[in-house]
Order: structure tokens, then sequence, then C-alpha cells
């Protein structure tokens, strides 16, 4: 989600400041008159992320996509406050990944399938990614020389073993054994 709304919950004011700021080159302005509701459904039907101001303490929108404004609104601070929110949120969706059916959260380094995860180390979750990126099969080689760092001449087994483990650790707490694919073409994720 690269464009952004900000939505300000009648306010036709901050409206006006924040169209001066120049932050509305930046961001999609939106001035909502008694339909957030309305606009938070279309920048999710439009895949937009949001984030709303209000001065209304009793609302029932996302907290993570609500920034409360007081009086009297320091400008500066509220720029700033926006710019956090986004940041924070632009983060959590980039820690977020799919992979197949499953769900990695990079944060965490936890994979996730219907409610249950997993731990996974730091190199599962590369050779993960690494597979995940590519559209055909790697070799070990290639493997090796992308997450580990092995120069084409080392042989060594740390490839066949990490798969072997991570294999077993999927197969242990997600029943499938079909999450990395091998053949004689070398290792994908299916």
């Amino acid at each position: 989600m690269d464009k952004f709304n900000l939505i300000i919950d009648e306010n036709q004011s901050l409206y006006e400041i924040l169209k001066e700021s120049n932050i509305g080159t930046h961001y999609q302005l939106i001035l909502a008159n008694n339909n957030i509701s309305e606009l938070i459904s279309k920048s999710n039907k439009d895949n937009l992320d949001y984030l709303i101001l209000t001065n209304k303490n009793f609302f029932s929108y996302d907290l993570k996509k609500t920034i409360l404004i007081d009086k009297p609104i320091n400008i500066k601070t509220l720029l700033e406050k926006i710019n956090l929110s986004i940041s924070k949120n632009k983060f959590s969706t980039t820690s977020n990944i799919s992979v197949g059916k499953y769900s990695i959260d990079l944060n965490s380094r936890k994979i996730y399938l219907e409610g249950e995860s997993l731990k996974l180390t730091e190199k599962e979750i590369e050779l993960i990614m690494y597979l995940n990126e590519s559209k055909i099969e790697k070799k070990s080689n290639e493997i090796s020389k992308f997450v580990w760092g092995h120069s084409d001449n080392v042989e060594t087994h740390t490839v066949e073993t990490h798969i072997y483990r991570l294999r077993k650790k999927i197969i242990d707490k997600f029943n499938d054994s079909l999450f990395i694919i091998s053949n004689n073409n070398g290792y994908k994720i299916k």
C-alpha cells in the first residue's frame, strides 16, 4: 500500500491548515462529514491505507489508525504524530509477508497458519524469503552463497541440514510435508 488517505473527521479548519501545510502533496486529504465508515470501507476496498484525525474521544475506529487531536492544535506536533503513525503503520505492514498459505512476521520471526505459530531462526527466515522470491528451483550452492555468503567452491552440507531441520519443524507443527519441495533442479517453496 503506497498511497495513503488522511481522513479528517468533521474539522474544516484543520483540513484547510493541512492542505496549506503541503502535507496534501504526500497524502490524499479527505474531509469526512459524518461518513467516516464509508470512507474507511472505500479505502480498504481500494487497497489504500488510511489515518483518521479526530477530536472525538468516544470514537469506535481502529486505534492504531487514529490520532486524537488536542486543542489548541499545534500543527508541528500534529505533523510529527501523523508521520510517526504512518511510519509505524508501514513498518507493521512490511514486516508481515505471505508465503503460500502461511504468514510470516519478520519482527517476531514467527510463521503462522490458521492461528498456530512456530518460532523460526533468522537463517530460516532468510532461507524461506530467498526460496519464496524465486520462481524457479534453487541449487544448494546458490542458496549457500546467498543465505550464508559461502563461495561457490566451498562444499558444505549447511543448506541440506537447515532445509531438513526446517522441513521437520513445519511437518511437526503444521503437518505440511510439501512446504519446501525438492527435485533434481533444487529447492523451492510451494
